[in-house]
């Protein structure tokens, strides 16, 4: 029997997991009272929209996810405590919980990687867990940043 799943099905459901995540982040930033979480959470949802244009041409070459670096993993998510969804989050929190976000993507990738018999998929997978440990790095600069500025 052929195996029913394939890059294109791959494809398609980290689509899917954009589309999600960039419905979280519209409405955190629909629902946030904070001015500096809503404009953060507006930029996190269109760039969910660029993450789901790579994806879509990800599937015309197969090739776009082997390119990608492999990013620095500075493991702030996984050393900060996921906060509640709340209104009246503050910046701090809605960053903590969007690199939660990120992290739950980039071990769900790692472990269809791990679990991966054919090469390709594992490929496929390992390229996926990359690029959300990029989103992820992205958010744990901005954590960091807004937790603990520099003071001159």
């Amino acid at each position: 029997m052929k195996d029913p799943v394939n890059i294109d099905t791959i494809l398609d459901s980290a689509v899917e997991r954009e589309k999600e995540s960039h419905a979280f982040y519209s409405s955190v930033a629909n629902q946030s009272r904070d001015q500096n979480v809503k404009k953060t959470f507006q930029q996190l949802a269109v760039d969910e929209l660029g993450h789901m244009d790579f994806l879509k041409k990800c599937k015309k070459d197969k090739n776009l996810l082997r390119n990608l670096p492999v990013p620095q993993d500075y493991k702030v998510a996984e050393a900060t405590e996921g906060p509640i969804l709340s209104t009246n989050m503050k910046p701090q929190e809605a960053m903590a919980l969007a690199m939660k976000k990120e992290q739950e993507a980039a071990e769900f990738y790692s472990k269809l990687a791990a679990c991966a018999i054919d090469s390709t998929y594992r490929e496929t997978f390992k390229g996926l867990a990359n690029m959300e440990i990029g989103h992820k790095t992205h958010l744990e600069t901005i954590f960091v940043d807004i937790g603990y500025p520099e003071a001159w």
